[in-house]
């Protein structure tokens, strides 16, 4: 789901040409996440330099937030406590929002 959402993100911001953000609503995409619009390239990259980090972080983004899992389903799949997926989420949702704000500041 997240190469999907990624590369429409990509397509339509070459379609565009010249626009410095390309948003899509995981809304429209998805349809039942409650995030709001999210610069999908952004995420892509702020996932990528995540993974280089802690693995298992950016696993349990791609679960929740690309796949709509709950912490408890996150947790079954990942073989870890709840309590495990929810520190990591609440953690991890932090550094995103730092990360994402200082592509916006660029």
């Amino acid at each position: 789901m997240r190469r999907i959402l990624v590369e429409h993100a990509r397509s339509h911001q070459a379609v565009k040409r010249g626009s410095a953000e390309s948003k899509l609503s995981l809304d429209e995409a998805i349809g039942f996440s409650k995030e709001p619009d999210v610069d999908l390239l952004a995420l892509d990259g702020a996932l990528i330099g995540l993974a280089a980090m802690d693995p298992q972080k950016s696993r349990i983004v791609e679960l929740r937030f690309f796949g709509g899992l709950t912490v408890e389903e996150t947790a079954e799949v990942l073989g870890v406590a709840p309590i495990t997926v929810h520190r990591a989420w609440r953690i991890t949702k932090a550094w995103l929002r730092q990360e994402l704000d200082k592509g916006r500041r660029r």
